[in-house]
């Protein structure tokens, strides 16, 4: 209802009067906390998640098929960015998706329910960070395999990410480092010179508040007078700071943005948006509006194999370097015919929501994804722990 446009707050107030009744109901809780952050309500909505799992840190969602595989998920409380949303895949399926909340002192402190295999499914950031490193131990000895080990997934948080995929013929990915209010105060003041403080970046720059997802504090700075602006809007700790990279077409001057996704190391496309702005969001993009960029988007899934092949190397790359048997990849095309890569992380939303009418053809290749990370979870049951995996190709 929410990618629809539909307006549900009556259905979030039913919720809210339904909770009232039943306190006690975890589950309610639960369904209310994404109700209300998909209305844009975070903070209560965060308040609602943290009563469910004050009462319950296992959830299970019953597929409408016969149950024939158990995934079991380990999530943390946060925001809807903060974990893998497999569900948007696996709702028409044979899989029973089990939501296992670590706790935050001691992550496996819960009984764990029975599963045939296990998906890490928190996303790399400064927040999950610890946890990740307390679950490497008990998962390096699991009983069931693993997809997306937490050494791994630590390789996809964005700083550690852009020195990773670094020196790989035909993949262009900007430097991302840290840096704090303070040294950008020197900067805007002139006592410091930019190139200095990072190693040889110069203007144009992108800045973002660390931690941060959406694009939301995500800004293009010009220059260093430009920097007092953007310090007095976006407030933070620390940024991350990268050079810009136009990747603007030069044939029509666009931006064109797409996501990709590496299944056990095989890519699949999931969406494309075209737009007159360098920071694109497909839903600041206007793909609901306009049809000819709707049919662009059409013609890049139908003709993915092709962008896939041209940039095999570089995707090849990331699956070796990173180990993630499920990744998502931001990424474009530069004008010297690079694979740009603003960004990897397996918790990136990908589904097959969008009305068939208005997206006729996106069904069918995101049935594509759906297929791929179902057999992805067959093939990774029916390993024994500690056996190689063997990617396809």
């Amino acid at each position: 209802m929410s990618i629809a446009g539909i307006d549900f707050t009556q259905q979030a107030a039913d919720m809210i009067a339904a909770v009232q009744q039943a306190p006690d109901n975890a589950e309610l809780h639960l369904n209310l906390s994404v109700a209300l952050m998909c209305l844009g309500h975070k903070a209560i909505g965060l308040e609602m998640l943290g009563h469910a799992l004050d009462l319950q840190r296992v959830y299970h969602i019953k597929p409408r098929q016969p149950v024939r595989l158990r995934l079991l998920i380990l999530m943390v409380p946060g925001e809807l960015s903060a974990n893998v949303p497999v569900d948007c895949l696996l709702e028409d399926s044979d899989v029973e998706l089990i939501y296992y909340y670590v706790s935050p002192d001691e992550p496996l402190k819960v009984a764990i329910p029975e599963h045939d295999v296990v998906l890490v499914g928190i996303s790399a950031a400064d927040g999950t960070r610890q946890v990740l490193a307390q679950l490497e131990e008990p998962l390096s000895r699991w009983p069931r395999p693993v997809i997306n080990t937490p050494t791994q997934v630590a390789l996809s948080e964005r700083h550690v990410a852009s020195q990773l995929l670094q020196g790989v013929p035909g993949l262009t990915m900007a430097q991302v480092q840290r840096i704090t209010p303070a040294t950008l105060q020197d900067v805007a003041r002139g006592s410091l010179a930019l190139k200095d403080v990072t190693g040889g970046i110069d203007f144009p720059i992108i800045l973002r508040p660390v931690g941060t997802h959406g694009g939301h504090g995500l800004e293009r700075v010009d220059s260093a007078e430009d920097i007092h602006g953007y310090l007095s809007r976006v407030e933070a700790a620390q940024y991350f700071l990268a050079r810009f990279i136009d990747y603007s077409a030069a044939e029509d001057g666009l931006f064109r943005k797409a996501r990709v996704f590496l299944i056990d190391g095989k890519p699949y496309a999931c969406h494309m948006a075209t737009s007159e702005n360098w920071m694109i969001h497909y839903l600041n993009a206007r793909m609901y509006e306009l049809e000819e960029r709707r049919a662009e988007e059409a013609r890049f899934l139908d003709n993915f194999p092709a962008f896939a092949a041209r940039h095999a190397g570089a995707l090849q790359a990331i699956a070796e370097r990173t180990g993630l048997d499920y990744l998502g990849i931001d990424c474009a095309q530069t004008r010297d015919g690079d694979l740009l890569v603003f960004e990897i992380d397996p918790a990136m939303v990908i589904h097959a929501m969008d009305l068939e009418a208005v997206f006729p053809n996106k069904q069918h290749h995101m049935q594509k994804v759906k297929t791929a990370l179902h057999d992805l979870l067959e093939r990774r049951s029916a390993q024994q722990p500690g056996q190689p995996t063997v990617q396809s190709s």
